[in-house]
């Protein structure tokens, strides 16, 4: 498919993260330590929406629902119950945008 735009860097700041539909695929980006990542956003344990939970200090984000955490910049599980990680895509900026290759 290519890379498609998520975001604008201006709606994301450090240690914030913002969920997306891009092309029917649901992704979360997340900006961290100045480098921007995009994982699924939804938990692979129960499908719940990680946008919706916390993003924690190192980029982990813990899901809202039963506390699955997840690596921003790989997608693995840190901390379960999930066993199974996210799927990690390629970021890449242009002038303002967040493109992410799905």
């Amino acid at each position: 498919m290519g890379f498609v735009k998520a975001a604008s860097t201006k709606d994301l700041t450090s240690g914030k993260m913002v969920g997306a539909e891009l092309s029917g695929k649901p992704i979360l980006v997340a900006y961290v330590d100045g480098k921007y990542y995009a994982i699924g956003n939804k938990c692979t344990h129960m499908g719940c929406s990680l946008s919706d939970g916390s993003l924690k200090e190192g980029g982990v984000v813990q899901c809202p629902c039963h506390g699955s955490n997840f690596d921003v910049k790989t997608g693995k599980v840190v901390k379960g119950p999930a066993k199974n990680p996210e799927p990690a895509f390629e970021v890449k900026i242009e002038k303002d945008q967040i493109l992410v290759n799905i």
